[in-house]
């Protein structure tokens, strides 16, 4: 991992956190990841972006965590928020339990295999875990049927098909898969 340091954003790098979304969302794998186009999160004014930082920015419902390295240069990303029970998740269906929710995974393909997205997942999960209100029990994530790839992460980590399949909301033809991990 060449010494990156895994740490929370920090409300006023809103440049760096733009940077690194438009990267990923640069990514091949992007359309199957993510739910937005690398020209719909260009076009967002930058208040977007510094509200986005700040809400993550040791957040007490959503926290990202970034991988930086030694030059200062940010390698990959995690999100997580919590989803309280009674909610209306993205999909407009009602969560039932309190539960972490990991979104927006990306490390630079140079990076990947490197120890990085594994520092990532340990942090967002370790806060996670350490929440004492709620006191949560399951985290959750989807993966794209053809992501093959992070889903072979996600098992590795730990995380299981819960046996829901929902259609990709931006492509109904297509499937995620909900994988969840509970409490160590």
């Amino acid at each position: 991992m060449e010494q990156h340091v895994i740490r929370s954003v920090r409300a006023d790098e809103w440049q760096k956190v733009k940077e690194l979304r438009l990267a990923a969302l640069s990514d091949p794998a992007a359309p199957m990841a993510f739910l937005e186009s690398v020209e719909e999160a260009a076009a967002k004014p930058d208040a977007f972006w510094q509200d986005r930082a700040a809400g993550a920015a040791e957040g007490v419902h959503v926290r990202q965590f970034v991988a930086e390295a030694p030059d200062g240069r940010w390698d990959g990303s995690v999100t997580v928020f919590i989803e309280a029970e009674g909610d209306r998740d993205f999909l407009e269906q009602v969560v039932e339990a309190d539960q972490g929710h990991v979104v927006g995974v990306f490390v630079r393909p140079e990076q990947r295999g490197s120890g990085l997205t594994d520092a990532l997942f340990a942090a967002a999960l370790e806060w996670v875990w350490a929440r004492e209100e709620p006191v949560l029990d399951r985290v959750r994530l989807f993966v794209h049927e053809r992501n093959e790839r992070a889903g072979g992460f996600y098992r590795r980590f730990g995380f299981r098909a819960s046996g829901l399949v929902i259609p990709k909301p931006d492509d109904p033809t297509a499937k995620e898969h909900e994988y969840v991990i509970g409490r160590p």
